[in-house]
C-alpha cells in the first residue's frame, strides 16, 4: 500500500474478534464473522430478524462507502439474508459494525463465535451537490414507470 492508496482501517472493539479477510485474491467481499462470547450462541427462528455483533469498527476514507451483503450460501443454503441489502457504513460512522440477518428458511438456524455471517464491499461514492429545480430535463422516457422500457 502505497501512501496516496486509500485504505480500511480496522479496530478491534473486542479481542476475540475476527478481522476482515478475504477468501480469494480477486474477492469483492470482505468478510464479516458474528464476534460472540465463549460459549454463546444466536438461534434465529424462520421469519425472525436479529442483530449479529461483529466486535469491529471500520474506518471508511471519505469518498466510499461500505456495503454490507448477503453471503449467497447463506442465502441459497439456509435462506439466510440481510432484509436492508445492501446495508450502507457511511464514510464518517466509527461504531461497531453489526449485521441484521433474517431467517426465511424452513429451520432455525445457529449462529457461532466467528461464524461467516456477511460480506462488506467498499465502494466508492459520488458525493453530488443537489440542485432544486421547478422542471426536469425532458428524456424520452419521460415518467414511465415499472416495466416501461421492456417486456
Amino acid at each position: 500500500m502505497s501512501e496516496s492508496e486509500p485504505a480500511l482501517l480496522v479496530s478491534r472493539l473486542k479481542p476475540h474478534a475476527v478481522i476482515l479477510e478475504r477468501h480469494s485474491a480477486l474477492a469483492a467481499g470482505l468478510d464479516l464473522h458474528a464476534c460472540l462470547e465463549k460459549g454463546e450462541r444466536m438461534a434465529i427462528v424462520p421469519g425472525e430478524r436479529m442483530l449479529v455483533p461483529t466486535g469491529l469498527a471500520v474506518a471508511i476514507p471519505p469518498g466510499y462507502e461500505g456495503q454490507v451483503r448477503p453471503r449467497s450460501g447463506l442465502a441459497l443454503n439456509h435462506g439466510i439474508t440481510l432484509p436492508n441489502a445492501p446495508g450502507t457504513i457511511d464514510a464518517d460512522y466509527r461504531g461497531e459494525l453489526k449485521v441484521i440477518l433474517a431467517n426465511f428458511g424452513r429451520n432455525t438456524f445457529v449462529i457461532e463465535h466467528g461464524d461467516r455471517i456477511a460480506q462488506l464491499v467498499i465502494a466508492p461514492v459520488a458525493m453530488l451537490a443537489v440542485v432544486e429545480l421547478h422542471e426536469l430535463p425532458t428524456t424520452d422516457r419521460g415518467s414511465s414507470g415499472f416495466g416501461s422500457t421492456g417486456r
